[in-house]
């Protein structure tokens, strides 16, 4: 009986939580216009019940109280909500497939046109233009990095990061199949170190939001990697959408190694390219 009744007390608490959170982001859209109303609640509750308990609010319905009447309160928890887990060459399994069997397709291109979505701070768009630099199609490339933080973008365009990452970038560059001194790609100082501002001549950093915005552009390549996790199916398929509509036939869409395309509904509509690395190439109608 006791078990029982502790039980249904942690649904009853669950479910309460996960009203409360809804509410939370139907407050967080009226009054600041971001929407994470179809984001994963599994993934984002965690954050939020952590900033709850940092800022000594009481639950989340005092949080969203408290961020809809302090509205300096708000980028704080704007930057919690906002999940940047990157690293440069991340996953160097994909970076390596990226080298051997992606680039020299897009190398027939006269112009190569890439869209980074939910590039973060950066680290990963660093290393995609490594690599365009040492496929020798840097030139006549333009790659759209865009993340709908502006805080992190600002930390992209700076290009700096903390020195003692240095090491793990370094072996995952080496794993990617990278031969050269990594250390020619970017400046040491004391605890940071500066990528080299020819590495971004060719990005354009910009805002862009995958849950609201419309597609901009045409391009070869997207990659969108361990983004799509943290949405609901709803969101996931909108931004495939988007996908979708901006590459050509035989445009090459990178997901990150817990996404997939299947089940999706644009699943119909792609080839396996590379399937181990969840490469995909967009079919000929």
């Amino acid at each position: 009986m006791i078990a029982e009744a502790k039980h249904l007390a942690g649904v009853a608490e669950d479910f309460n939580e996960n009203l409360e959170l809804e509410l939370l982001f139907e407050a967080i859209n009226s009054k600041y216009g971001f929407d994470f109303r179809n984001y994963s609640n599994y993934l984002l509750k965690k954050q939020v019940l952590h900033y709850v308990a940092q800022i000594g609010c009481a639950n989340i319905s005092e949080l969203t109280h408290r961020l809809i009447y302090e509205p300096n309160l708000f980028p704080q928890f704007f930057q919690r909500l906002s999940i940047n887990t990157t690293e440069m060459f991340r996953d160097p399994d994909f970076y390596h497939a990226l080298r051997d069997k992606v680039l020299p397709l897009l190398a027939e291109e006269e112009i190569i046109k890439i869209w980074h979505a939910g590039c973060s701070t950066g680290e990963e768009v660093y290393s995609l233009a490594i690599l365009l630099r040492e496929s020798g199609i840097t030139q006549k490339t333009l790659v759209y990095a865009t993340d709908f933080n502006h805080v992190v973008l600002e930390k992209a365009r700076a290009g700096i990061y903390p020195v003692h990452r240095i090491k793990q970038y370094t072996r995952n560059y080496q794993a990617a199949g990278g031969e050269a001194p990594f250390s020619q790609y970017y400046t040491a100082h004391y605890n940071f170190a500066q990528f080299n501002p020819e590495l971004r001549q060719n990005i354009i950093f910009a805002n862009h939001n995958l849950a609201t915005e419309d597609t901009f552009a045409e391009v070869n390549l997207i990659l969108c990697r361990n983004v799509l996790i943290y949405f609901n199916p709803f969101l996931q398929n909108r931004a495939l959408s988007l996908f979708r509509s901006s590459l050509p036939p035989a445009g090459i869409l990178c997901l990150g190694k817990s996404e997939t395309l299947r089940f999706t509904e644009i699943s119909d509509d792609f080839d396996e390219l590379v399937p181990e690395q969840k490469i995909y190439r967009k079919k000929y109608s």
